[in-house]
């Protein structure tokens, strides 16, 4: 039974990428909200993928039960048509064809990122790669997903990106990437729309990711401390908030009045009232603007 505290009980969720950062933390929060949710990565307890970290889809299905859902693992390399179709035939045969949440959250980007040359001298195919981990996965899942949505004319499909503006993001296929997942988002929106599905990207601040935890010699107990060498760290945000974000989204009766538009964890916060796991309410948006915009230029208009 669906509940104030509860809204997604009965709810069927797939987390593509829930291995770690934001889609570890959307996953959990969707677990929290009651929903079962399909967790799916490479990175499993029967071994890591190349990227070559600690953490697992087991554990975050386990973070997703232990918050109040079920979460069920499902080891997929979502670059490959045939292991999707698999996961998507999977789910059908365990929920009676209900799916209710897709979540496109596969990353795996950082080690591909240059950010010290310009197109003309990056490597070519290391470039070409990451398009394909962060855009091909993307489009292979929704086209497998999303015929279960479609036939029960209801859900909703979030796109996890970075920024949601024009600008610029410091490097051309970074750039490239993040801005064709907004663009995924749109045109989804546009032909879900008759079918009473709909599609929005959406953006975390500075990301508090167990990556970036790592980056800055910090844990999440003693993470203010990373503020010594970047400020901007200070105004960071966990996953959970994120995930609270997608979790308030998936919950909304007027859903469909965001089809298609590109958002942000620092104006949902302000329409749905929830926190970060610490009971803040970080605005990377705002501090952009009182500390970043005199030397960066602007932020950018949302798209």
């Amino acid at each position: 039974m669906t509940t104030d505290a509860r809204p997604l009980a009965g709810k069927v969720a797939l987390v593509a990428g829930g291995t770690r950062g934001g889609g570890r933390g959307i996953a959990v929060e969707l677990g929290a909200a009651g929903a079962t949710v399909y967790v799916t990565g490479r990175s499993s307890t029967g071994g890591r993928s190349d990227l070559d970290r600690p953490e697992t889809i087991e554990q975050t299905a386990e973070k997703v039960t232990a918050a109040g859902g079920l979460g069920i693992p499902a080891r997929t390399d979502h670059s490959r048509p045939n292991e999707v179709q698999a996961l998507v035939d999977k789910i059908a045969a365990e929920q009676d064809g209900q799916l209710d949440i897709l979540v496109n959250s596969v990353w795996g980007g950082d080690p591909l990122t240059d950010w010290e040359h310009p197109l003309w001298e990056q490597d070519l195919g290391t470039g070409l790669r990451l398009l394909r981990q962060a855009v091909e996965t993307h489009i292979i899942t929704s086209r497998f997903a999303l015929p279960l949505m479609v036939a029960r004319k209801n859900g909703l499909v979030v796109e996890v990106t970075d920024g949601n503006t024009a600008r610029y993001r410091g490097t051309f296929f970074y750039d490239l990437a993040k801005s064709a997942v907004i663009r995924l988002a749109v045109a989804q929106a546009a032909e879900l729309k008759p079918h009473g599905v709909a599609a929005v990207a959406i953006t975390p601040g500075f990301l508090r990711s167990e990556a970036m935890l790592e980056h800055f010699g910090v844990t999440e107990a003693n993470w203010r401390d990373g503020a010594a060498q970047d400020p901007n760290f200070a105004h960071s945000e966990t996953p959970a908030y994120l995930g609270r974000a997608v979790a308030a989204l998936a919950a909304d009766p007027d859903i469909m009045a965001k089809t298609g538009r590109a958002l942000a964890t620092w104006g949902l916060y302000q329409e749905y009232g929830f926190t970060d796991a610490d009971g803040t309410q970080p605005d990377f948006a705002a501090h952009w603007a009182e500390s970043l915009e005199e030397q960066y230029g602007p932020l950018g208009d949302p798209l």
